[in-house]
């Protein structure tokens, strides 16, 4: 890897195209080197990983009106979409659409965290819809899906958004657009403009997760991707980009990160470097925030302890749990978020409460993508007692875990001290989830297929399910053809539909009543 120092430069500068970020981004696109078994393996586990979480994800209104939205969008060639017919063929971009918000809903895929944090699997559905529109193969798939992976992940060990309230799909757009480039083998300056582009248009900001979290944190990542196909069929057409997006005088670092003295390392790989990103990601045992995993595993752990010593959970005087700034400031009683104490929360709120997701996992000993977020599971008179007595508190020790380079000493969880009503204390810790590559029940193959057939079961069809599976394990030798299966199709009644309209449904109610604007045209 070589490391590239990133700055502002003024427009007098006339800083090289070679010497900007974005170029040296779209060299690493384009450059065809050759993808490891281990890197194809896994990239195969995050397609499995990716169609799991949709499947149970398929009925509920975010992803349902997504769906909506694609399907008015029909087009030859097109896309595939979780859920309908693999003879639907939609629009590539909102294929991605659609997709994107079917993986992102329930929060479930993998992440991977360093100065800024992300959901890298957000990169295959764009790049998995162009593969399908453009008649790729496998290989061109697997090429392009392990820079994607390997883009974010750099941009998000080189540079923090947070810190600057900016959401981290401003990372995304740039390595969907990198998968993109590399999956159909486009030029370094088509794939520069496209990189240029995609940043301009997907900088956004962190409110989409503060306060009363809505149903956008699941949209945010399928509009990166969706924006990334735009930018590039955009620049394929020879259009540009403003230009140094990251560097330039009035660009992004000047003006929403860190000022015109602020200064980034971000290393990339150089020519003829494996693009190993994806190994250093992880995927979700839970249904829930990444910083929560290690600790719902800890509550799993605490609670015959808890049980034992008190009798009881409503014996429990106080909860601390000391943990990463992070956990602390995002999900923990430090983001000074009074919706996270709120049993009347919508389901993204409580995702990201740490206090919430403790207290649950403590009484039921485990998690559950549906029960445990349902609204008379939060609002339990003695889950809501449990929760207000849970907070949490900065701990620099687990902050230097979090951000260290070294995986096995890097951290994601915390030490719970439990303090009784008899003044007695019990106290745990854990560092990594037990799914995690170095947690007690590392991932593999085997517990993606389980995840895959648990949270498709009732919603695929088992013969379903093993087509599925079946072209996963053939992916580096899929034709053009086969791509369009790597989707599933579910029995329309699962669906149930929408009720919800907006502009793309007015031609089905000449009047507008009740829906929105116009599209009068096919």
């Amino acid at each position: 890897m070589k490391s590239h120092h990133v700055r502002t430069h003024k427009s007098s500068e006339n800083l090289a195209r070679a010497d900007q970020l974005a170029w040296r981004i779209a060299e690493v696109a384009a450059d065809p080197v050759v993808v490891s078994p281990s890197v194809t393996e896994m990239i195969g586990n995050r397609i499995i990983d990716n169609a799991a979480v949709a499947a149970a994800s398929l009925a509920r209104r975010p992803v349902a009106n997504a769906r909506a939205q694609a399907n008015a969008h029909p087009y030859k060639q097109g896309a595939t979409v979780f859920g309908l017919s693999l003879h639907r063929r939609l629009s590539p971009e909102w294929a991605a659409w659609a997709n994107g918000v079917a993986v992102r809903e329930l929060d479930f895929h993998d992440t991977y965290l360093a100065a800024d944090y992300s959901h890298p699997g957000d990169n295959i559905p764009p790049i998995l819809a162009v593969a399908q529109h453009c008649g790729l193969d496998g290989t061109a798939l697997i090429r392009g899906i392990a820079t994607g992976y390997e883009i974010q992940v750099d941009l998000v060990t080189g540079i923090c958004l947070h810190e600057h309230k900016i959401d981290h799909i401003a990372h995304l757009g740039p390595s969907a657009v990198a998968g993109i480039g590399t999956a159909l083998g486009l030029p370094i300056e088509t794939i520069y403009q496209a990189i240029q582009q995609a940043l301009h248009v997907t900088t956004t900001t962190r409110q989409s997760r503060k306060g009363e979290i809505s149903s956008w944190k699941a949209y945010a990542p399928a509009f990166a991707g969706k924006m990334a196909v735009e930018a590039i069929d955009r620049a394929m057409r020879g259009e540009g980009a403003p230009s140094p997006a990251w560097e330039g005088e009035d660009g992004f670092i000047a003006w929403l990160l860190g000022g015109p003295q602020a200064e980034y390392q971000v290393s990339l790989p150089e020519k003829g470097e494996p693009k190993r990103g994806i190994l250093g990601t992880y995927t979700k045992e839970h249904s829930a925030e990444y910083q929560s995993q290690a600790l719902i595993d800890l509550a799993r752990r605490m609670g015959p302890k808890i049980r034992e010593k008190a009798g009881d959970l409503s014996k429990v005087r106080s909860i601390v749990i000391h943990t990463s700034h992070h956990t602390h400031y995002v999900i923990g009683t430090g983001a000074n978020d009074p919706q996270k104490m709120d049993p009347k929360a919508s389901r993204e709120t409580l995702d990201h409460s740490i206090m919430y997701i403790f207290a649950v996992a403590l009484e039921d000993g485990g998690w559950h993508h549906e029960r445990s977020f349902a609204p008379e599971r939060a609002a339990r008179p003695e889950t809501v007692a449990l929760w207000h007595r849970i907070s949490t508190v900065e701990d620099p020790d687990w902050t230097r875990r979090y951000h260290s380079r070294d995986p096995q000493e890097k951290a994601f969880g915390g030490r719970v001290v439990v303090t009784l009503e008899d003044g007695s204390v019990i106290e745990d810790e854990l560092a990594v989830a037990d799914a995690h590559p170095l947690g007690a029940r590392p991932f593999g193959r085997e517990q993606y297929i389980a995840k895959f057939r648990g949270l498709a079961e009732g919603i695929v069809a088992p013969p379903e399910q093993q087509r599925f599976l079946d072209l996963v394990e053939r992916l580096p030798k899929l034709k053009p053809d086969d791509l369009g299966g790597l989707t599933f199709t579910v029995d329309p009644s699962f669906l149930g539909g929408t009720k919800a309209t907006g502009i793309f449904d007015w031609h089905a109610d000449p009047t507008g009543a009740a829906r929105g604007l116009a599209v009068v045209s096919e």
